[in-house]
């Protein structure tokens, strides 16, 4: 042993014994291979095939088209913001001969280079004015992507699309460190649903609020399961996130969840415990610098965002979203689809676990042996869920993208409950309910095109049986799929058709939907009749349209009232049914029609100079 333990100095030991640079990255390989996000490569190339799908095909040119243009009254409106926060940032950097990296370390060229960094970035501007109703994330973003892929109205719609990729990846990362064996189907769930899809397509603020909050929330239970700081910077970092992307609601919101939470476990020194400093001051250094910086150059954006987009928007019903108590109930079941059945059932599932977990916190003895005995994650995310619903069911205006933050964890309980019922089986009514549900959403969906196009609400007798077969088809394909293949399948039969739908919708309609709904053939048209005008009015049309001609014209419109009728000449766009009343704004002018939009009843003429 004396011998064994004495070093050799005289023998250095032979070249070949250490490892060389092949060895050294195939064993760096193997301990990538073992990280939990690849640990089954298999899991990751799915996941990520299926979400580029989902969330990017018909966005995109060269995946599906950019095929439907900007719709509603936020989505140009936000767009057209970020572009002149664009405009105005690259005038200040031509100016200036500068760019956001200093050309060297003198103090004029970094000045130079903090001031073209700034500028446009801190008042949100619309037609040349300030627009105090939103925090700047989402704007701060497209700017980003428009100055990588040009101004669009689909560049204008990634932001979203890239934060629905973040929250999967981190749901799929999340389950698979924490909860492994539903993780796949958590991912994959909240990719396909209704909810997601759609709001990840949408140039607004919901999916921006929604997506870093829900991660900080992941994150800040990752760390009550752990005692590990490092998972508070999540909760920390996004929440500042969340509150540059909508405000005050999103600490609010996860502050009141987590309350609750520690409230029922009688935890109160979790409270104490997640006051973290560094955190804290990451927060305050993401957001205090905006929110000050805008309120010295517009001293009413307090009242006009805080008192009157937050609390008066939920106090009263200033902004006229008035809906019933109800209203997010359906909200849910539609954003859930098709996935809603199964949804509801984890929810209730994961209701009655918290119940019985409770029941063993306060009589173990009673209750010793539950199968899911000291497993909080069903409660948090029971709490989680239902938080947002109940809360906005009392404001007096209502939208469906305030409740986007509760449609993840409902995703999560459902990939968790299927992991955890795969040996038993799914039950016969649910079994048929998710299928009968696929079908419905088949034949919806299938009959869309033709109320888009048509305005009816009973379609053709033809086009009935087509979405009626349709229907039949895929729910008979579901039904059989999983009952004789089991649980397993049911991730993937489900997805079928949803990407059927899409392709459908997007691929074959998605033109519809842009004649329908949005202002872009719109303006491409009025540009071909008359490519020599650039002044537009309007007058009595729907909010979106003024909006949408606002973004794909790239200039404020006139409004014949209030604004008065400009002597200069123009294009006008009115309702079809309001062309007799043109004598009355006109008289004395001379005009002409240039063409009849009937998709939207409206209807287009260039009106000449004032003599």
């Amino acid at each position: 042993m004396n011998e064994l333990s004495q070093p050799v100095a005289s023998e250095p030991p032979e070249p070949a014994s250490r490892p060389g640079l092949p060895e050294r990255a195939l064993s760096g390989l193997r301990k990538l291979r073992k990280s939990p996000a690849l640990a089954n490569p298999g899991e990751v190339v799915v996941l990520t095939l299926f979400t580029v799908f989902l969330m990017m095909f018909g966005l995109v040119p060269h995946f599906g088209g950019d095929q439907l243009g900007l719709v509603g009254a936020d989505e140009p409106r936000y767009a057209q913001i970020a572009r002149e926060m664009l405009q105005t940032h690259e005038r200040t950097c031509d100016a200036l001969h500068a760019e956001m990296m200093p050309r060297s370390l003198r103090a004029a060229d970094i000045h130079a280079s903090i001031t073209c960094t700034v500028a446009g970035t801190v008042t949100p501007i619309l037609n040349g004015h300030p627009w105090l109703e939103k925090p700047a994330l989402y704007y701060w973003r497209a700017m980003g992507f428009f100055r990588e892929f040009g101004v669009s109205d689909w560049a204008a719609r990634l932001p979203s699309t890239s934060g629905a990729f973040y929250l999967i990846g981190l749901i799929f990362l999340h389950m698979r460190r924490f909860r492994p064996g539903g993780h796949l189907d958590a991912a994959l769930i909240t990719a396909s649903c209704v909810g997601i899809i759609a709001f990840s397509r949408g140039a607004s603020t919901d999916m921006q609020l929604a997506a870093p909050f829900c991660i900080g929330m992941l994150g800040w239970y990752a760390w009550y399961e752990t005692g590990k700081k490092f998972w508070l910077f999540d909760l920390y970092f996004f929440g500042a996130a969340a509150t540059l992307a909508k405000g005050p609601v999103a600490p609010f919101m996860a502050f009141a969840i987590i309350t609750l939470f520690v409230a029922l476990r009688r935890e109160w020194s979790m409270l104490r415990r997640m006051i973290w400093w560094p955190g804290i001051v990451l927060y305050l250094v993401m957001v205090l610098p905006w929110y000050i910086a805008v309120q010295r150059r517009n001293p009413t954006f307090y009242r006009t965002f805080f008192v009157e987009h937050n609390l008066e928007r939920f106090a009263t019903n200033r902004y006229q979203h008035h809906q019933p108590p109800w209203f997010y109930l359906a909200v849910l079941l539609i954003g859930l689809m098709p996935w809603t059945v199964i949804a509801i059932r984890a929810l209730i599932d994961a209701i009655q676990v918290s119940i019985a977990e409770w029941k063993v916190r306060h009589k173990p003895q009673r209750y010793l042996g539950h199968t899911r005995a000291g497993d909080a994650f069903p409660e948090f995310l029971v709490l989680w869920a239902l938080f947002p619903i109940l809360f906005f069911s009392f404001a007096g205006s209502k939208l469906p993208g305030y409740i986007l933050p509760s449609i993840p964890p409902l995703t999560i309980l459902t990939g968790d409950y299927l992991s955890r019922i795969r040996r038993i089986g799914m039950k016969g009514w649910m079994l048929w309910s998710h299928a009968a549900l696929c079908a419905i959403l088949v034949f919806v969906l299938t009959l869309a095109p033709q109320h888009m196009t048509y305005g009816t609400l009973v379609p053709s007798p033809g086009w009935l049986e087509i979405a009626g077969g349709a229907a039949l088809v895929m729910g008979a394909i579901v039904f059989f799929t999983i009952r004789y293949w089991g649980i397993t399948k049911v991730r993937t039969i489900t997805l079928l058709p949803v990407c059927a739908a899409m392709v459908f919708l997007l691929g074959f309609h998605g033109k519809d939907l842009d004649i329908n709904y949005s202002a872009r053939p719109l303006a491409a048209e009025l540009a071909k009749q008359a490519p020599g005008v650039k002044l537009i009015a309007t007058q009595s049309v729907r909010r979106d349209l003024d909006y949408g001609l606002t973004f794909y014209r790239n200039q404020p419109i006139i409004h014949y009232d209030p604004d008065g009728v400009p002597d200069a000449e123009h294009l006008l766009v009115i309702r079809g049914s309001d062309a007799p009343q043109l004598e009355h704004w006109l008289a004395g002018r001379v005009y002409e029609p240039l063409f009849l939009y009937d998709a939207q009843g409206l209807a287009a003429y260039r009106v000449y100079a004032r003599p």
